[in-house]
């Protein structure tokens, strides 16, 4: 067929089978040979809406991701759809960038899953905050695995001390969670109301709070 023939890129070996296929992908041409342009792609997340994407954004198109994917996700959870078409959008000799390590991974069985499935990819992965972790040499992906470990082993530590702290407070009588709308006296008061046959809506505007606050006075 005119217009096709097989070539090879010397860097990653990848056969394109037509001379126009990934046009954007290759930006050298020797003879029977092309060379793949590698791609950095970028990472961000937060954890809450509360919290912006813009440092980290801007961090990574100055260390020139070319494209960056972010989202607002909890690190403990897998399922993070914009970390998945991350690592989609990967081909070899790609490297996925990072600010820092727990943007990518809260937990060293998540992190090596991810590193693998980059691996997979042909690509590689660099944290700009965190020089070591890099994993283009065995010495990086080795303090990689050990550092990861030593991080879910630290949070772990302020998880127990967390609970701890909070189950003393507790038994000191401090109350945790989120302050009532109503006094003890205002609940009262609003049941009695609802006794005497007051409507609830009419009950709760007058305490500026919700319905459902008033019916739940049960």
């Amino acid at each position: 067929m005119a217009g096709f023939r097989a070539l090879a890129c010397a860097r990653c070996k990848y056969l394109n089978i037509c001379t126009n296929a990934k046009r954007a992908k290759f930006n050298h041409f020797d003879g029977a040979n092309i060379r793949c342009k590698m791609t950095t792609i970028g990472y961000a997340r937060v954890s809450t809406d509360g919290q912006t994407l813009d440092s980290q954004q801007s961090a990574l198109q100055s260390a020139g991701c070319e494209r960056v994917f972010a989202e607002k996700q909890s690190g403990t959870k897998t399922d993070r759809r914009q970390l998945a078409k991350a690592i989609a959008a990967l081909t070899v000799g790609d490297t996925l960038v990072v600010c820092k390590l727990d943007r990518l991974a809260r937990s060293t069985r998540d992190l090596l899953n991810t590193l693998d499935a980059i691996a997979k990819a042909g690509a590689t992965f660099k944290s700009l905050g965190d020089p070591w972790c890099d994993t283009t040499s065995a010495h990086g992906r080795l303090m990689l695995t050990v550092l990861g470990g030593l991080a879910e082993f630290e949070r772990h530590l302020i998880l127990a001390r967390t609970s701890e702290g909070r189950q003393r407070a507790q038994q000191r009588g401090v109350k945790f969670g989120r302050k009532r709308k109503l006094t003890l006296h205002q609940q009262k008061e609003a049941l009695a109301r609802r006794v005497n046959g007051e409507a609830s809506v009419d009950i709760a505007r007058s305490y500026a709070v919700s319905q459902s606050t008033i019916s739940r006075l049960a």
